[in-house]
């Protein structure tokens, strides 16, 4: 009777199959040839006798997880998803498993971040998921890492990817000052410190410079790239009697979008006829919003599969570009006051 998987072991293997251990070693581990014909007994082998190798001992021989991890600040909009799959599909591909996790670095520095070189053999890391000093202690642990939606550290080199903010956003806001007329344009702010809201916000100042349009603090509100708190921030503004006049809204990322389109639905204001109301990254739902939301679309998909590409570029001792910056394209809809 064929013993039960858990009872057999590597030597019985071996012994079976007329090889030495190390021979098993070498097939299970990939890591020097063998013939095809002793191959082809090993697997047989493995087969009548039910044997799985441990992944433990496979690691332990290889030195290699065959994981890769996916740091993110949070995982809260519909943002991730295209970014998971562009990453996911090149992990699959190179036969690699994905570790996603979350990390704030807002708090004890001092506790480690749930990924990183213990359990993956190369990291991508989300905006502010990572410190400073962390980044600068894995990079100069040789570690593989690569960024997304944020720049190395001015000490060190970790090749980053991202998308073009700055200009996106600025054609954005002039659309609705010279197509619509638009003079008193609402900024909901992001988390203040992701560079993506950094840029996002000087694209805004630069249209409203560029078109002699004075920059108004008071016009500025925190989204945080996230409907609910977007929702809170403008029903907050709007319930000041004396909140100063506006007739647009860009509320900086397409998430925050919908927040700011309940508040002013439950304000009595009506969108396009009253307000202009415009987002950024064209997620999948922002087509089917009432009114089909104006935005830029940013290639998160491709974002997430050139940045595992560039890890498993790294793997290969082959070092990529420090700095990848993606196109993004200004998508016209009817939130804006267009023609549907």
């Amino acid at each position: 009777m064929t013993k039960k998987s858990d009872s057999v072991t590597i030597r019985q293997v071996a012994k079976k199959a007329g090889v030495s251990v190390a021979t098993v070693s070498r097939y299970i581990n990939d890591n020097a040839p063998i013939s095809q014909e002793v191959a082809d007994r090993l697997k047989a082998v493995m087969e009548e006798l039910h044997y799985t190798p441990h992944a433990a001992a496979r690691h332990l021989a290889s030195n290699k997880t065959h994981v890769i991890g996916l740091l993110l600040n949070d995982m809260h909009n519909d943002f991730f998803a295209p970014l998971l799959q562009g990453i996911e599909g090149v992990a699959r591909d190179h036969k690699y498993n994905l570790l996603v996790a979350t990390n704030q670095t807002g708090g004890d520095l001092s506790f480690p971040p749930p990924i990183g070189a213990h359990n993956t053999d190369g990291l991508l890391v989300f905006a502010d998921s990572l410190s400073e000093d962390q980044l600068v202690n894995l990079y100069n642990s040789r570690f593989p890492v690569v960024l997304i939606h944020r720049s190395s550290p001015a000490s060190v080199k970790i090749p980053s990817v991202t998308v073009e903010n700055k200009a996106a956003t600025r054609n954005l806001v002039e659309h609705l000052i010279h197509q619509h007329n638009k003079k008193r344009i609402i900024l909901m702010r992001g988390p203040v410190h992701q560079e993506d809201s950094y840029w996002r916000e000087s694209g805004y100042r630069l249209a409203l410079e560029a078109n002699g349009i004075p920059f108004d603090e008071s016009l500025v509100l925190q989204g945080n790239f996230e409907g609910e708190v977007a929702y809170k921030s403008l029903n907050a503004f709007l319930e000041n009697k004396n909140h100063p006049d506006f007739d647009a809204i860009f509320a900086g990322d397409d998430d925050a979008s919908v927040g700011v389109l309940m508040s002013l639905r439950e304000h009595g204001y009506r969108v396009p006829e009253d307000i202009s109301v415009v987002g950024f990254d064209d997620v999948k739902i922002s087509a089917f919003l009432t009114p089909p939301l104006t935005t830029v679309a940013a290639p998160t998909e491709s974002v997430g599969r050139i940045a595992a590409e560039q890890l498993f570029a790294m793997f290969e001792k082959r070092f990529p570009e420090d700095v990848t910056l993606l196109p993004t394209e200004l998508i016209i809809r009817h939130s804006c006051g267009c023609t549907p």
